[in-house]
């Protein structure tokens, strides 16, 4: 029998899954700006099934001497300076991401949150550069273990741009809103939920007999 766990706590060892995407003025996390970030909690209902939860954005205002790549504002279209982003300090900023997420791994009885993202070795290195020069010692997500859904994606639907994954398991896709963080976020959530729950429906199938075997795979739906 290889039934999976019905709690998020013991589903994921004691990790909370919290989807995050940052936009950035460039590539390096150290001398780079981070002008927005997101997060989107993972729930698991009482049938063992992930749904996208609460969701946080929140504009960064650069960081005192931060580097701002024109190539890299070319391609978000983010104008930092812009008085309607509203942009927040970077520490005022990972608070209000780091609240509601500190908050869920207490209620959800886990340990501490892992980072899902897209390429999310590149999300992870923003969230902890600029939580070490805001000097914040309760950064609530593990330190280097990430989910990251490129492979997922990748073993899933051979794909691994999020767009085409979006696609190929279903989701819509709007590309003008593409290249925000609360967008990316939104969509990468729902993608980690349906590659995460499919396998979970191929576990139970495998399950219930040899006679009810399928071929396996992560076809939509």
């Amino acid at each position: 029998m290889n039934t999976l766990p019905s709690t998020i706590d013991r589903r994921f060892r004691g990790f909370l899954p919290v989807v995050v995407d940052v936009e950035t003025g460039g590539f390096d996390a150290r001398i780079d700006a981070l002008l927005e970030i997101a997060a989107v909690i993972i729930e698991m209902d009482e049938n063992g099934v992930l749904h996208p939860g609460e969701a946080n954005s929140v504009h960064v205002e650069p960081f005192p001497g931060a580097n701002l790549d024109p190539k890299a504002l070319a391609f978000t279209g983010i104008d930092p300076h812009h008085p309607f982003r509203f942009a927040k300090p970077e520490k005022e900023a990972l608070e209000i991401i780091f609240k509601p997420v500190r908050q869920a791994v207490k209620a959800s009885n886990c340990n501490r949150a892992v980072l899902v993202g897209h390429n999310a070795f590149f999300d992870l290195g923003f969230l902890n550069a600029a939580a070490e020069r805001a000097g914040i010692k309760r950064n609530p997500f593990h330190p280097f273990s990430t989910f990251d859904t490129v492979s997922l994606a990748g073993l899933a639907y051979g794909e691994t741009v999020l767009a085409k994954a979006a696609a190929a398991a279903g989701l819509d896709w709007d590309n003008s809103e593409a290249h925000s963080a609360l967008y990316d976020t939104q969509k990468t959530a729902e993608l980690f939920c349906i590659i995460v729950n499919r396998w979970r429906e191929l576990t139970l199938l495998d399950d219930s007999g040899p006679e009810n075997a399928k071929p396996a795979g992560l076809q939509p739906g």
